[in-house]
């Protein structure tokens, strides 16, 4: 066969597959059905999540509750699957970023709303991370940073974002446990941080004194019970940093939620 046969050969075979082509795309009665069919079978299946009691009550550390009917919290997992953290445990995120992330805040949107968004987000991340292997470690966290809410609570004379902070800290806790956890094996950091720890527990007795010398002529004989009480929380902080890994957090949690001028 000649050349130019062949080069006809060649463009005939390519014509008749470039219009089978073009006829498939254009054919419109299959793409929607294979389409529809598509986006139901890669639409995930979080039924294993869902709970089979009517009811499920989740007590939280501080003693707080949320109670859901099977119903409700099964169609919680179906529209918020981000909360179960399954699918990025290797890098989880940082509760605030989750929450401001998610487009749907249906019953989430308000402070209480976003409130119990933030237990809901450590109630998730503990099934992951284990309720009993890191209580202790959980519970000093919370103490922690419940202390450093209190502490700023006072010097501010209260407000509602320390009543909210109460709930959300629950996050903050659990979203630092996993940083332990992420590290737990590998953490070079074993020197004595008596030193460090004694200069931060002073910074915090020097930030009371600072603001309690503001407020001296209007709190009168208050004055002196304050500064007790203040020094109280700090003592308690003193008491609840016993590693690197506590007092790397205490400040990290303070210098990031509570900064006023």
């Amino acid at each position: 066969m000649s050349r130019f046969l062949k080069a006809l050969c060649y463009l005939f075979i390519a014509t008749v597959s470039g219009c089978s082509n073009h006829a498939n795309l254009n054919d419109k009665s299959a793409p929607a059905d294979t389409i529809a069919k598509s986006s139901a079978a890669i639409k995930p299946d979080y039924s294993k999540y869902y709970t089979t009691k009517d009811s499920l009550l989740i007590v939280t550390e501080n003693d707080d509750s949320l109670q859901y009917s099977k119903e409700e919290f099964n169609q919680l997992i179906d529209q918020h699957p981000e909360l179960l953290h399954i699918d990025h445990m290797d890098y989880v995120t940082d509760p605030d970023l989750m929450y401001y992330s998610t487009s749907n805040k249906e019953g989430f949107s308000s402070e209480a709303g976003k409130d119990t968004y933030y237990m809901l987000y450590a109630y998730f991340l503990k099934q992951q991370q284990g309720i009993e292997k890191y209580a202790a470690r959980r519970k000093k966290l919370i103490d922690i940073y419940t202390n450093i809410n209190a502490l700023y609570q006072h010097i501010q004379d209260g407000g509602t974002y320390f009543g909210h902070q109460q709930y959300r800290i629950l996050a903050y806790a659990e979203f630092s446990l996993h940083t332990f956890i992420a590290h737990e094996s590998s953490q070079s950091k074993t020197y004595d941080i008596a030193k460090e720890k004694k200069l931060y527990i002073s910074l915090l007795r020097q930030i009371i004194n600072d603001e309690t010398s503001l407020n001296y002529d209007s709190k009168g004989k208050n004055f002196a019970e304050e500064t007790r009480e203040l020094n109280y929380i700090v003592d308690n902080l003193d008491q609840l940093i016993t590693d690197i890994f506590y007092l790397k957090r205490a400040q990290a949690f303070q210098y990031d939620k509570y900064e006023y001028y």
